[in-house]
């Protein structure tokens, strides 16, 4: 499975942005695709993510209420709409995929596959 990430973007605090992601592959297989994100000196850090089969969705508490996780099932994407965007949101967001099942969506080793990132900056 490849996945390819973008949407990236330099925005203001308080603006929105809309990342995507496509896998191509065995997609038939996945079973969760989920956002990381990373900023400079940090920890990679979840995100959000969704159950492929039952589009579940679950989030970190830190982007509640202004994240949301989608599936596009016309374009076969996985986007993420960010708004009410903050300084401390300012990272190289990635997307992740994993083809066995796993309770733990926010761990990143649980994930097989991974995007190339997309760096989002915020400006106050």
């Amino acid at each position: 499975v490849q996945l390819q990430a973008c949407g990236g973007g330099l925005v203001q605090a308080g603006g929105s942005l809309r990342l995507s992601c496509a896998p191509s592959g065995r997609t038939f297989s996945l079973n969760a695709m989920s956002w990381f994100r990373q900023a400079p000196g940090k920890e990679r850090e979840f995100v959000t993510g969704l159950h492929w089969g039952t589009s579940t969705t679950f989030y970190a508490d830190s982007v509640k209420g202004r994240f949301s996780i989608s599936r596009n099932n016309v374009k076969n994407t996985i986007d993420l709409q960010m708004n009410s965007l903050k300084p401390e949101d300012t990272a190289v967001y990635y997307c992740a995929a994993r083809d066995v099942s796993s309770e733990n969506y926010n761990l990143p080793a649980s994930y097989n596959y991974w995007g190339q990132g997309t760096k989002v900056t915020v400006s106050s």
